[in-house]
């Protein structure tokens, strides 16, 4: 069996399901560009700019068909009338999951599995077929997508024995995970494009609130002044202690 490659709309839609924000948006694209015919199909990998804006259009397209995060109907993620690829038909709600679990399994190379209880996924995602039929389709998305599972104690689990009643361990197979090791910490990436999108919050911020400060001072400071010289008014009019007057004003 052929193995998957990713096109502009599952990065789209995984940016959509994840909540990636705004501004790191085109930092995952360079990161999926750099990773390259590893994981994107061909045409993708030649042009940065072309790559961005194909993922750019897609993310509008889904945003337009209700795929906004990922509270989102999963059934909004392919295209109206697009063929599954690795499934059979019925299942491609299936595989459009798989694949963004895969993706965040690539992004987030350090995390070791996630956990997936599969015998109850038909129904969570309206898969609509025979549960052998759904079973040989696990099977292929699996082999399709590079994963493997194991149990929760970490034994090695053949999903081809069928599909238990409990959560597996799901992982990226060792053989793409070797294909992967030569490329970057994405996590530093990510780290230093928000360490840098805080530094210029910060720069705003004092440009905005440093200037009111100082008028604030400005204010503080003419209010203690004016306070101070009411106090020293009502001093100077103040009677001294033992000096009583009479109704004319002077000393008794």
């Amino acid at each position: 069996m052929n193995k998957y490659v990713f096109n502009a709309r599952d990065i789209a839609a995984y940016l959509k399901w994840f909540n990636v924000p705004s501004y790191l948006e085109v930092t995952y694209m360079q990161y999926f560009f750099s990773v390259g015919k590893k994981i994107l199909a061909e045409p993708l990998t030649r042009d940065f700019e072309k790559f961005k804006n194909e993922v750019y259009r897609e993310l509008y397209y889904l945003w337009a068909n209700g795929f906004e995060d990922d509270k989102s109907d999963i059934s909004k993620m392919p295209a109206e009338g697009q063929l599954s690829l690795i499934c059979d038909q019925e299942c491609i709600n299936l595989e459009s999951y798989m694949k963004l679990i895969t993706l965040h399994l690539i992004f987030s190379r350090y995390l070791p599995y996630v956990k997936i209880n599969f015998s109850g996924i038909p129904f969570s995602l309206g898969i609509k077929c025979d549960f052998t039929q759904y079973e040989e389709n696990v099977c292929k998305v699996f082999e399709g997508l590079n994963l493997t599972c194991t149990d929760t104690f970490g034994k090695p689990f053949d999903i081809r024995l069928g599909v238990p009643d409990e959560l597996l361990c799901v992982s990226l197979n060792d053989q793409f995970k070797k294909r992967m090791s030569g490329d970057s910490d994405f996590r530093m990436l990510i780290r230093n494009k928000e360490m840098k999108h805080m530094q210029e919050l910060k720069e705003k911020s004092l440009e905005i609130f440093g200037s009111m400060n100082k008028d604030l001072k400005a204010i503080t400071a003419k209010a203690k002044r004016r306070a101070k010289a009411s106090r020293d008014s009502n001093k100077q009019m103040k009677q001294p202690k033992g000096a009583p007057r009479n109704i004319d004003g002077e000393k008794k």
